[in-house]
């Protein structure tokens, strides 16, 4: 279903339409919707029953509309999104542009991505219709439908970054395919790095620094967030063709040898950045998205200043933190929340403190029902019992929960799980788990406020994914974690 020719072009409207569906809570998967949903309830976005809004990104404005980038081109503004019992109205600011995959505004000026340029979009005559756009930026090429460019939003200086999808997925068949570029607000274009391979998202991770989300594929064994390194090489080698277009970079001298292991190509390859997150394969997504740190100063819940990550396949949203170790990123992924609509491409947090999402199912199986949806999950202002973060220690790891922890059932060595593996790093596409160990705690101490138990451990990997299994703890009040498992990314021991 396309969007009418005349679709809100001058007039703003109000949606007159049915109750919008309910979300469907589908199970199959961690099976924790319900449970989730005490905590974390999908409020619909109504969308009017004659557009189909493909949403690829979003941006607050000052005056506290929506403003949505979609897939299909166009840049729409949503009065009331918002509110508690949202019935919002939506009027067409921009169109035909293409494939809308980062927003930003500032001073007037929308500052967004598209396949082809980076653009500044502006309404020079005040009549609330876009009627100025500027390249800032066309350096890299464009020839297939499936090289795409998502944008961040502007960083501290100014200054977009664009990771751009291989061509096809496979091959970099236009100058800097596979590469991130980063835009000065004049215009000037300074390659970062090499190496990427079909990117979903990117931003800053919680500490500031610039991240992208990378889908599983050649090169890659899973799904990853990924620190967009200057001068670093992400790990897919089709883009080496281009550094004789970045003066700024030198060219690896060594390339990545096929059916290895990450940690062994690491000492080989001394550009190679490794996954900062891995997202294992089925059990956390399997095209993670779009992400976005929470700011909300606690209105979201206890998650504050973690990241949100979009999935497109499995239509959930899950939660990563990051840390570095040794001058090494590295951190872990987390179960949220289950039973989106629709392939989830983009994630923003509103002012009042919920987390819009939303997206399409155009283009590869997705989970969801919908062709398209935007949804909004809204914090209940009850706190779920859960993992909320894991962070490495030189002799095991330090596991934080959102409330304290029964400390009898805490203290107990056989109540924590561990496994670990890692992925063949290989030219053929993702991997199988492999080189699968048990890690054996030997000592968990739980702090005195309850919050958090220390693991000591026998059998840490580096360069391997610990996974735990929680199961058996329980609260000071006897309650089950909402979600059991979690993943840590093990790159560096401190």
């Amino acid at each position: 279903m396309r969007l009418n020719t005349n679709f809100l072009l001058v007039l703003t409207f109000t949606i007159t339409m049915a109750p919008a569906l309910r979300a469907q809570t589908l199970g199959e998967y961690w099976d924790t919707a319900e449970e989730e949903a005490k905590y974390y309830k999908i409020v619909e976005i109504p969308i009017p029953e004659d557009a189909a809004i493909e949403a690829g990104s979003f941006e607050v404005l000052p005056d506290d509309r929506l403003a949505i980038g979609t897939r299909r081109g166009d840049i729409l503004l949503v009065e009331g999104a918002f509110d508690q019992f949202p019935q919002p109205t939506y009027k067409r600011f921009a169109s035909g542009l293409d494939e809308v995959m980062g927003m930003s505004f500032k001073d007037g000026a929308f500052y967004i991505t598209q396949q082809t340029e980076v653009t500044k979009v502006t309404d020079e005559d005040g009549d609330g219709l876009a009627d100025h756009f500027r390249t800032l930026s066309d350096a890299w090429g464009f020839r297939n439908y499936h090289e795409f460019a998502f944008g961040s939003k502007l960083d501290p200086e100014g200054n977009i970054w664009v990771a751009l999808c291989l061509s096809k997925s496979y091959q970099s068949d236009e100058p800097f395919r596979g590469w991130c570029v980063k835009v000065t607000p004049d215009g000037k274009t300074i390659p970062v790095c090499s190496g990427i391979r079909s990117p979903g998202g990117i931003g800053p991770n919680e500490h500031g620094v610039m991240f992208y989300a990378e889908s599983q594929g050649p090169w890659n064994g899973s799904c990853s967030l990924k620190v967009l390194q200057p001068g670093g090489f992400m790990g897919h080698p089709a883009s080496f063709r281009w550094y004789d277009l970045a003066e700024n970079l030198d060219k690896p001298t060594v390339q990545p040898n096929t059916r290895s292991r990450l940690l062994t190509e690491r000492k080989r390859v001394k550009e190679l950045v490794p996954y900062a997150v891995v997202f294992p394969y089925i059990k956390m997504g399997r095209s993670i998205s779009g992400f976005m740190v929470d700011r909300t100063g606690g209105k979201f819940g206890p998650f504050e200043n973690q990241i949100f990550v979009g999935d497109f396949s499995l239509s959930v949203v899950m939660r990563a933190t990051t840390e570095q170790i040794n001058g090494v990123w590295q951190g872990a992924c987390y179960p949220f929340r289950e039973g989106l609509a629709t392939g989830l491409l983009a994630c923003q947090f509103t002012p009042r403190g919920d987390l819009i999402v939303g997206g399409t199912n155009r283009g590869w199986p997705v989970r969801g029902p919908r062709e398209f949806a935007i949804q909004r999950l809204d914090w209940t202002g009850i706190v779920p019992f859960e993992i909320k973060q894991i962070n490495a220690l030189p002799d095991g790891f330090r596991v934080t929960f959102t409330k304290p922890v029964d400390p009898t059932i805490a203290s107990k060595n056989d109540c924590y799980r561990l496994s670990t593996f890692t992925h063949v790093y290989q030219q053929g596409y993702g991997s199988p788990e492999v080189d699968q160990t048990t890690p054996v705690v030997t000592e968990a101490i739980v702090a005195q406020d309850g919050m958090s138990v220390r693991l000591k451990i026998d059998g840490l990997v580096q360069g391997h994914v610990h996974e735990f299994d929680l199961a058996p703890i329980r609260s000071a009040e006897g309650g089950k974690l909402v979600h059991v498992n979690a993943y840590y990314t093990l790159n560096e021991i401190p």
